[in-house]
């Protein structure tokens, strides 16, 4: 039999982990009080639009609706054309040429592009339900303006209220009508 010897394992110590130095707030660099100054004197070059002034005098008001959205519209009397939509040009709101045109269809069919100066707080849904609403809105002021416009308007479906809506979610569904997926084995 042969005879093996043991070779002697060298006892390694282990290096104690060094210790984290906390952050204090004093230990932060401060910055110098010229350079909040500098800041505050250069501010930021941003784009502010010019704020629309608002028609005042008498007014036509109707509520018009779409989904979930909703048009308070005011037409003053004696304007010059001017549209403003939650504070913004028309143009700007509504960027769409195509729901710009249905907005204005009303007074386009009714012959009072240039007559009303009209302003409209919408909320709720998108751009394309706010702009239903909108002319919706102008519609029944319209009404309020002038009764004998109501066969026109009518006849052309403005004072209609489209009553499509979203479904309501049902339980044990993931939408609406959508089940869960089924499987046979």
């Amino acid at each position: 039999m042969a005879t093996t010897k043991k070779t002697p394992v060298k006892a390694v110590a282990k290096k104690a982990p060094a210790p984290t130095a906390k952050r204090s707030k004093a230990a932060e660099p401060v910055p110098a009080p010229e350079a909040k100054v500098a800041k505050a004197v250069a501010p930021k070059a941003e784009k502010v639009a010019p704020k629309i002034a608002t028609p005042t005098g008498e007014f036509f008001y109707a509520a018009g609706n779409r989904k979930t959205c909703v048009a308070r519209v005011r037409l003053y009397e004696k304007g010059t054309g001017l549209f403003t939509v939650n504070g913004k040009k028309l143009e700007e709101y509504i960027v769409l040429a195509s729901k710009r045109d249905s907005i204005k269809a009303p007074l386009r069919i009714t012959g009072q592009l240039k007559t009303f100066d009209i302003s409209v707080v919408t909320s709720g849904g998108g751009l394309n339900g706010q702009a239903d609403a909108i002319r919706h809105g102008i519609s029944k002021a319209l009404l309020e303006f002038d009764p004998s416009l109501r066969i026109t308007l009518k006849r052309a479906g403005f004072l209609t209220r489209d009553p499509r809506m979203k479904e309501r979610k049902k339980y044990g569904l993931h939408r609406a009508r959508r089940a869960p997926q089924w499987s046979k084995r």
